[in-house]
């Protein structure tokens, strides 16, 4: 099966998007079409058609069931040798969970942002998560992401100030021994939660984390209505020229 064109996908109508993606032409919320399953071939956590038979690309989605099994999962940190810029998630959603991928969901505008800001030159698939591939060049590039909270959660609001509090300390200890030359947190609110920083605003910041350069880029969930594909390519771009990312031309 060939890829979606792009007119396909936009017919694809986000309902949340910490929840699921609907085909409005083929099925309704409580029959999802396309599910992700574990086949023994290199499919888990990959999108594959029902009936199981290998990787296929097509509409990516997830009933609520489905996605709520994964409330409370954690996604491994990716970080490699060489690491030069860290980004930082407020915690994972449901869709990320269940992909085991960071910012996984078809709203989702991370990786959108980062391929137009030419922080990256590859496009991650959002909806089915990255393969071993995409996360190999990613640590090649020296880029890493992590959350302040290891939790999964429907919404970032259900977490409390003490949990993001914690997180300020368990982000402060991965930096201590991963040593990036620059943070960036994603989520204005969550690092003023996180670090007792009430008045801090986003961009640099005047302190450092760990010896590190620490920036708070916008949040990059669909919910954020603030901002677009092109401005947080450009919040995003500003860090990876700070931590000596060569980009890609655009």
């Amino acid at each position: 099966m060939t890829r979606p064109t792009l007119a396909q996908e936009r017919s694809w109508a986000i309902v949340d998007v910490n929840w699921v993606t609907v085909n409005t032409n083929t099925r309704s919320k409580n029959n999802s079409r396309w599910v992700t399953r574990s086949t023994g071939s290199g499919c888990a956590g990959r999108a594959v058609a029902a009936s199981g038979h290998g990787c296929h690309y097509g509409p990516v989605g997830f009933t609520r069931a489905e996605l709520e099994s994964f409330r409370g999962a954690t996604v491994a940190d990716l970080v490699g040798p060489g690491l030069k810029l860290l980004f930082v998630g407020i915690n994972p959603g449901l869709w990320t969970a269940a992909t085991g991928t960071h910012f996984a969901h078809p709203g989702n505008r991370f990786y959108p942002a980062l391929y137009a800001a030419g922080v990256i030159d590859i496009e991650v698939d959002r909806g089915r998560g990255m393969s071993d591939a995409d996360r190999a060049y990613l640590v090649r590039r020296g880029i890493g992401i992590s959350n302040l909270v290891a939790r999964a959660t429907a919404k970032a609001s259900e977490l409390t100030r003490d949990e993001l509090a914690d997180g300020a300390v368990r982000l402060l200890a991965i930096v201590a021994e991963r040593r990036p030359g620059v943070v960036a947190v994603a989520g204005l609110t969550a690092y003023r939660d996180a670090f007792g920083q009430r008045r801090a605003v986003g961009g640099r910041q005047p302190e450092r984390l760990a010896g590190a350069e620490l920036w708070v880029v916008p949040n990059p969930s669909g919910l954020n209505a603030h901002e677009t594909t092109a401005t947080l390519a450009a919040a995003y771009r500003e860090p990876a020229v700070a931590a000596g990312i060569d980009l890609a031309p655009r």
